[in-house]
């Protein structure tokens, strides 16, 4: 199956994406609520995966690819063998007072994203593109090739931009896992 060809509204496209946001879903859930910190470091491995699925269906390659390297392959790993090295994980964090406003903060977050995706006047694409030169305020010949020279091939467009234009936060990064590495061994070391 091509997902280029205009086959996107298949209803297997639509039984893989609800399969895939459920269960990621599901799985952050029992990342939260799960008392054994070994089993919810497996659950997050199992909703990254779910995100990272989600990027394929969206056509983000690239973005799915450095979504399992970076952080099913580096990041959970890591955490896997932190909480490994450490002494009483079946116990588990407990329970504290903070728990319901938490709860409550989280839910006016989503109650806020909600409100403003529901009331924001979303353009396609593909709406956007065929549009015209002439409907769009500001869309020229230019920027239209432009764009469709973007969507066509992601991943040089990306690379480009990461070791040309944004090459010091792509070193940010790489420093940033590297301080992740430097504090699991310090979890780890004996006190």
């Amino acid at each position: 199956m091509n997902l280029g060809s205009g086959t996107e509204s298949t209803i297997v496209l639509d039984i893989a994406f609800w399969v895939i946001s459920v269960s990621t879903i599901i799985a952050g859930l029992a990342v939260v609520f799960m008392k054994d910190v070994f089993r919810a470091a497996l659950f997050l491995v199992v909703a990254f995966l779910g995100t990272a699925g989600l990027f394929v269906l969206l056509r983000a390659e690239f973005l799915a690819v450095v979504q399992v390297i970076i952080y099913v392959g580096a990041i959970s790993v890591l955490i896997l063998f932190a909480i490994l090295m450490t002494r009483d994980t079946e116990q588990g964090s407990p329970s504290n007072r903070l728990r319901y406003p938490a709860g409550g903060v989280a839910l006016l977050f989503m109650g806020a994203a909600i409100f403003v995706s529901f009331n924001s006047d979303w353009v396609l694409l593909t709406e956007f593109l065929q549009g015209g030169v002439g409907e769009t305020p500001g869309l020229s010949e230019a920027t239209v090739a432009k764009v469709n020279e973007v969507y066509a091939d992601t991943v040089p467009v990306i690379a480009s931009l990461l070791l040309r234009d944004y090459v010091l936060a792509f070193e940010v990064v790489s420093v940033l896992l590297l301080a992740a590495v430097i504090g699991a061994l310090a979890l780890v070391r004996e006190r």
